[in-house]
């Protein structure tokens, strides 16, 4: 079954037809709503859109540098993600075009030859002209609290990990990138803001279907719900399912939320095995949903096109394997099963 393409075309159709004419920061023009969400079952497959071809590596690739606390593109570019070239590169022509008579800055290069010397890190070029500023990685990961707070920088993934194995039904199981006294240093504040994971009991059922779906031995019959759950207890059968909702301020609708939905996705997947939970729903609230007036045409082209059933997630790593800040995975850890779609579709990314 294959909803999310569905749901996704019929955004696109939406807003196709209702959208408001607005200008934006990038001076493209959009047409633009506000407020929408959507929502996927897990269970239905991978969210990974078939109307069009998907970057996998790359989503695979910025989730993991998100994860690693980084800020640097050197790791995106050094991994073949190129999609926070053009905002690294708008910073490096912001220095250079500002530069003071008589003082150091750097030389004129264009975005190729920018992105080569990050590359190849020359005279640390990387260091100081691949980085973004404090945006997701650095909040993520290390948040800096105000001067009151005397604990030190604050981990929310590591906090949530550890609030979800504890005290699973809180409803402060959050983690936010919209720190507001940081934003003015970002190449770009956070789109995608923040997020926060809900979990609830499987019942003894669901249990049974995982337990049946697995090849365990099937020659034991329990006689009440106790007995059918220890022995599901026995073979580590999850107990919980988790669902993940995140908030977004700005939706770029062609390019942008095909690879959020499919991040996510990705981030709940790891998230659900790290504390043994069920992947169960995958929520995205959307405020401003726009699509950029040099995609109509694409979008158009991709509202006609049927889509194929969804692929599964594959993740080659063993429990254990890694520690547990979730730190040290490499992007080909992950893998698609049964991924069948259209071609790609070609569209400018408005920086």
């Amino acid at each position: 079954m294959n909803n999310i393409d569905k749901e996704y075309q019929i955004l696109l159709e939406y807003i196709l037809g209702n959208g408001t004419e607005k200008k934006d920061r990038t001076g493209t023009g959009t047409l633009s709503v506000f407020g929408w969400q959507i929502r996927h079952k897990m269970s239905e497959g991978f969210p990974l859109l078939t109307t069009k071809k998907m970057a996998w590596k790359s989503i695979v690739t910025e989730l993991l540098w998100f994860l690693r606390g980084d800020t640097n593109i050197k790791y995106l570019v050094d991994n073949g993600c190129h999609i926070w070239d053009g905002d690294a590169y708008k910073r490096y022509r912001t220095w250079l075009d500002n530069g003071s008579p008589g003082a150091l800055y750097p030389e004129d290069l264009t975005k190729e030859e920018f992105i080569n010397k990050i590359k190849t890190n020359e005279w640390n070029f990387a260091e100081k002209w691949g980085e973004l500023g404090p945006i997701y990685g650095k909040q993520w990961r290390d948040w800096e609290p105000s001067e009151t707070y005397s604990y030190g920088c604050i981990d929310q993934i590591a906090n949530l990990i550890s609030e979800l194995k504890t005290n699973p039904d809180s409803r402060r199981l959050m983690v936010n990138a919209w720190n507001v006294g940081e934003l003015d240093q970002m190449v770009l504040p956070p789109c995608h803001y923040g997020f926060q994971v809900y979990t609830r009991e499987l019942s003894t059922q669901e249990r049974a279907d995982i337990y049946y779906k697995s090849n365990y031995a099937k020659d034991t019959f329990p006689t009440n719900d106790n007995g059918w759950n220890n022995l599901f207890d026995g073979f580590n059968i999850p107990k919980r399912a988790i669902s993940l909702m995140w908030s977004q301020r700005s939706a770029d609708l062609f390019l942008g939320i095909p690879f959020n939905v499919a991040s996510y996705g990705l981030l709940l997947e790891i998230i659900a095995k790290e504390v043994n939970m069920v992947p169960d729903e995958l929520i995205g609230n959307l405020g401003d949903v726009h699509l950029y007036s040099n995609h109509i045409e694409q979008a158009k082209e991709q509202i006609g096109r049927e889509p194929f059933e969804l692929p599964k997630l594959g993740m080659d790593y063993r429990e254990g394997e890694y520690n547990k800040n979730l730190k040290d995975f490499t992007p080909d850890d992950f893998y698609l099963i049964d991924y069948q779609s259209h071609p790609s579709i070609k569209a400018p990314l408005s920086n």
